[in-house]
């Protein structure tokens, strides 16, 4: 794999006294989808956190489009390029649909292209409907909407999507994944942690699978097709 957009070389981080990560490394290239996938508790969103510079890595090193991030602030981290949608969503909700779309609003990297909000509300007319809405009266799946589209009006170099489509009706995870698919068409580099290995397979182009904080298995969708048993071994309940 080259051109990583983001390189994590031996990342090492827990909690308190609690280790969770030992020695994580992992690749992921401009305009690619990748996935980290494994079972609850196996470090996934610990590794999102360590990213974002919401907790702190204890050793190893983090860069992004070849700048070192390691010893970053989260807010710095988002201004470097990583745009968030993390599990639970964390919308604003007191804020109306507008509100949350615009508040975190900007175009640092000068994108050509850049997300305002008739683009997102493109992808997702159900915010469009509800733009004058608190964020609190949402259904999940319009805040799930909500907190990607805020996440894309930062145009982000990279988007990290953590446990995109957990709790949510079948036909909203449908669309969720459409939209995935979609702006992996438009170049924007993604990982992604969800539990559907399938929906995966039909978006990304490179998976790592966390075993007790340790990455355990690689490799492209289709060399997880053929090895479909011994993933399900470390992902499977």
């Amino acid at each position: 794999m080259t051109d990583a957009l983001l390189s994590i070389d031996g990342l090492h981080s827990g909690y308190g006294m609690v280790p969770v990560l030992h020695g994580v490394s992992l690749q992921i290239p401009r305009g690619a989808v990748t996935t980290l996938i494994g079972r609850n508790g196996m470090g996934k969103t610990t590794t999102v956190k360590t990213i974002m510079g919401q907790l702190p890595a204890r050793q190893g090193a983090m860069r992004l489009a070849g700048a070192d991030i390691t010893r970053l602030a989260d807010w710095r981290v988002a201004r470097a390029g990583i745009g968030l949608v993390p599990e639970g969503r964390a919308i604003f909700p007191n804020l109306s649909v507008r509100e949350n779309l615009i508040c975190g609003a900007a175009n640092r990297h000068r994108s050509t292209t850049p997300w305002t909000l008739e683009r997102v509300y493109g992808i997702f007319p159900r915010l469009k409907e509800r733009e004058g809405n608190l964020g609190a009266n949402l259904s999940g799946g319009e805040q799930q909407m909500l907190a990607i589209g805020r996440a894309l009006m930062t145009n982000p170099l990279l988007l990290i999507l953590d446990e995109a489509t957990e709790g949510l009706a079948p036909l909203i995870r449908k669309e969720i994944w459409n939209c995935l698919g979609g702006l992996k068409q438009t170049g924007l580099s993604m990982l992604v942690i969800d539990k559907n290995l399938k929906a995966l397979c039909q978006i990304a182009d490179h998976h790592y699978v966390l075993e007790k904080g340790h990455v355990v298995w690689q490799g492209s969708t289709e060399a997880l097709k053929a090895d479909w048993a011994q993933v399900q071994v470390h992902v499977g309940v």
